[in-house]
């Protein structure tokens, strides 16, 4: 299926204006439920009520408040925080190039790709090829659905990619963490951990190899519940050795990697994953009518 577009702007570089696309770049792969009544089986209404009046509240009687002081609002209406949103603009202005290594991967929030639009992909290659070659990336504040973002733009894959960051005042103090920095390492600890990282490192990022397990059970379960199956299995327990003292399990976990050689690589559970996600309920549920449809009898014509 052909990628979407989800919107258009223009990027700002210099005197130059890029008109581009923007597509999503990922999606939740999650397995959502309804919550059913147990009883009859009925998918739950979930209604607003206000306890002060007890009763129901329409979504048209609803107005926002923000808490200034315990149990004390202000109100707000769609009219009035419309006016404060940012200025509608499809301008995205680059306001200075960074290299992306003194970019924390904390301030990231969401992913978007960039694709030319009609007319830009001069200006378009132009850009991405000359990001590539200076190793920088692009910082800018863009508005989206009229709440202001401060974005980063990178070249990445022979295109641009397009970011939604936090702003310093959302990033938590980290100082505030107890980082154990007091606890004292004994002589050794630091050689053996650094011959495990040796021994887990690899020199790419293969994300490929790593699939959702829980989502795969769950999946299974369901297409043996939609067949009418009942489901016993449970999730396979990790077991895990009590070890106390960090030398030995350090040096455990070194010996285990030495008998049992280099992990092998989860790839073979991807394509089951794969064929569950098509929804198992509905293939489940064709299986059954092509089961209890009655076969036409075969024979010439008359």
């Amino acid at each position: 299926m052909p990628a979407h577009s989800i919107g258009s702007a223009n990027i700002s570089f210099g005197l130059v204006s890029i008109p581009i696309k923007m597509f999503t770049a990922a999606s939740a792969g999650g397995v959502s439920f309804n919550q059913l009544h147990q009883k009859c089986g009925g998918r739950i209404k979930q209604q607003q009520i206000c306890p002060t009046c007890n009763e129901v509240v329409e979504r048209s009687s609803l107005v926002k408040g923000y808490e200034f002081a315990k149990d004390q609002y202000v109100q707000f209406n769609d009219e009035e925080l419309k006016t404060l949103e940012g200025e509608a603009s499809r301008m995205i202005d680059i306001a200075e190039f960074v290299p992306l290594d003194q970019v924390d991967p904390i301030y990231f929030e969401k992913t978007y790709y960039l694709g030319p639009d009609k007319g830009g992909e001069k200006a378009y290659r132009l850009l991405t090829d000359t990001m590539k070659q200076s190793g920088r990336v692009a910082l800018a504040k863009y508005v989206m659905r009229g709440k202001e973002n401060l974005v980063l733009i990178r070249a990445s894959l022979n295109g641009l990619m397009l970011h939604t960051m936090y702003f310093a005042d959302e990033i938590r103090d980290f100082t505030e963490v107890d980082k154990g920095e007091n606890a004292k390492l004994k002589p050794g600890e630091m050689e053996l951990a650094q011959r495990l990282v040796n021994e887990l490192a690899t020199d790419k990022f293969k994300p490929e190899q790593y699939t959702d397990e829980y989502r795969t059970r769950v999946l299974e379960a369901v297409e043996a519940k939609v067949e009418g199956k009942e489901v016993t299995s449970l999730a396979p327990q990790a077991q895990r050795a009590q070890v106390i003292d960090l030398m030995d399990a350090l040096k455990q976990s070194l010996g285990k990697r030495g008998s049992s050689g280099s992990a092998s690589a989860a790839g073979a559970d991807g394509a089951d994953a794969k064929d569950l996600e098509k929804k198992p309920a509905a293939r489940a549920r064709s299986k059954a009518a092509a089961e209890t449809t009655p076969k036409k009898a075969s024979g010439g014509k008359r």
